[in-house]
């Protein structure tokens, strides 16, 4: 059947052979413009931290709060900012690393990988909210549907796997908890024990090696979508789909971004934004929402091959990745009104991020949001942590 399926693509481009050089230039610019940049400097920076250790620091500080919210190693913590901060498929990478460590076990990297996986800040605000929308004000309402639905996927994934028996997290100060992470670090740097020029050209290689395959996954899921939409073919999947957005009471103009989306997430993405003048805004987000936390199957794709070498499955992640889908569409719906005031002031206070001025005029802040979201997941760790402390005795006495 695959096979088949392949030899149906090849006859087509050869029918095609224009559109589809077209369709590949158009994922070539892709990946250039915003997957090489935003993508690179991130895998290169989590390489070198997991050969100085700071991993296994972030693994050992983390510990109490992770494993009680997320039932992953606290090292999942880390795993987690990550990913925020970088976008697919760094969470992916980041657990096939700690799973080949022995880090995590087959459950826990399912349930990390479940819901690490989302978009990073770049392509949510310049590429979607700025370049696709006009409207950076949108990203307020795409970022808290977005990553916040992905840590309702992360409270709903712990219930995933076997539950082991409870034991009781060893009761230490803070001053002790933050000895033991130094030397947790001392001792992961001293077990690497490679330069720094080693490692440094090391992680240049696997981040290269890395980032040449999300490139060729792109291009290929562009030409492939190209060449079934001349052929027809997918006449059929947008009567499917239109089928059930109707009955779900989202326009069917919005049909072929989903398909779009399930494929590719920036043609989808860009889909949603032109799929029509008299649909209302929120709709077309909602779409855009659930594209980007689908992730399409090139995002798939590119997590399947990072998982190859390891014994983690592809079905818990399809099925968190499709649930994360429909949680943040809703959440659009849900947060448009509460939000639109903060919606209206960001698009007044951020004049540089709009349609006329294109999106690299705001590239000298959007770089720096990668990092404030890495903070502000390990601030968001904490408080819901604490809420967690809080809560304990009720949580227990309802158990009883």
């Amino acid at each position: 059947m695959t096979a088949a399926g392949l030899i149906a693509v090849a006859a087509m481009m050869i029918v095609f052979p224009a559109q589809s050089l077209t369709a590949a230039l158009r994922g070539l610019s892709i990946w250039w413009d915003i997957l090489f940049p935003a993508l690179v400097p991130f895998f290169v920076i989590a390489e070198l931290m997991l050969g100085f250790g700071i991993v296994h620091f972030f693994g050992t500080l983390l510990d109490p709060m992770m494993r009680p919210l997320f039932r992953v190693p606290g090292i999942g913590g880390f795993v987690m900012a990550m990913g925020f901060a970088s976008g697919y498929p760094v969470g992916a990478r980041l657990t096939a690393q700690l799973w080949e460590q022995r880090l995590v076990s087959r459950d826990e990297g399912e349930r990390l990988v479940a819901f690490t996986t989302t978009s990073d800040p770049i392509f949510l605000i310049g590429a979607v909210s700025v370049g696709f929308f006009h409207d950076v004000g949108l990203a307020v309402v795409l970022a808290a549907a977005h990553y916040g639905t992905s840590v309702a996927i992360g409270f709903l994934m712990r219930y995933h796997g076997s539950r082991p028996l409870e034991q009781a997290a060893p009761k230490s100060s803070g001053a002790f908890l933050f000895k033991r992470a130094m030397q947790a670090m001392h001792r992961a740097r001293l077990l690497d024990s490679r330069t720094f020029g080693e490692m440094l050209r090391d992680a240049l290689q696997s981040s290269l090696r890395l980032i040449m395959v999300v490139g060729g996954l792109v291009v290929f899921f562009c030409v492939v979508l190209e060449v079934l939409t001349l052929s027809q073919v997918m006449n059929g999947l947008y009567m499917a789909v239109n089928t059930v957005l109707q009955s779900a009471g989202v326009p069917p103009e919005l049909s072929q971004a989903v398909v779009n989306g399930l494929f590719e997430v920036t043609l989808g993405a860009k889909s949603a934004a032109g799929a029509g003048a008299h649909l209302t805004l929120a709709s077309k987000v909602a779409i855009a929402a659930f594209i980007l936390s689908w992730g399409g199957m090139s995002v798939h794709a590119q997590v399947v091959s990072l998982l190859n070498r390891t014994d983690l499955r592809y079905a818990p992640f399809g099925i968190a990745r499709f649930a994360h889908g429909i949680l943040a569409a809703v959440a659009v719906f849900v947060l448009w009104e509460p939000l639109s005031p903060a919606k209206v002031a960001i698009s007044d206070a951020l004049p540089a991020f709009s349609a006329e001025n294109g999106l690299y005029a705001g590239l000298p802040v959007l770089f720096p949001l990668s990092g404030i979201l890495f903070i502000g997941t390990i601030a968001l760790l904490c408080v819901l942590h604490a809420a967690y402390l809080c809560l304990r005795p009720l949580l227990r006495r309802l158990r009883m």
